[in-house]
């Protein structure tokens, strides 16, 4: 399968599963804010990698990765009914931890700036000779 393909089929396959979510009867689902924010499938379509992020604290995250893996037959039954492939991958839902890991680069790198800012100390733009 080329490239623009897999990428074409990676975009139908979110959408199809974002738009699953609602009708997840589920309440660790349909009682939170829940996104997928990353698709990832192998190129030999064994395996789909779903990043999923849910509003709130990681053990929100954690309890809607369970009921969406609970949820996987309807999900695959919806993803085959509207997207043709020549194989169903393995859904794996995974917690998207990209916020935090934003977060903390965020942090260090602040942590460099106002370091940077105490070293170059008070001496202000003085370039008399």
């Amino acid at each position: 399968m080329a490239n623009h393909n897999l990428g074409r089929l990676t975009e139908d396959v979110k959408r199809e599963i974002s738009a699953a979510l609602p009708e997840i009867k589920d309440p660790r689902v349909s009682g939170e804010i829940v996104s997928v924010s990353r698709v990832e499938i192998t190129s030999d379509l064994s395996y789909c990698k779903i990043y999923v992020s849910v509003l709130g604290d990681e053990e929100k995250t954690d309890g809607a990765v369970k009921a969406l893996e609970k949820s996987a037959g309807f999900i695959v039954r919806r993803i085959n009914a509207r997207i043709k492939m020549r194989k169903m991958p393995r859904l794996i839902f995974l917690p998207d931890n990209s916020q935090e890991y934003y977060e903390r680069i965020t942090g260090i790198i602040d942590k460099l700036h106002i370091r940077g800012d105490e070293d170059e100390g008070g001496d202000g733009d003085n370039d008399e000779e």
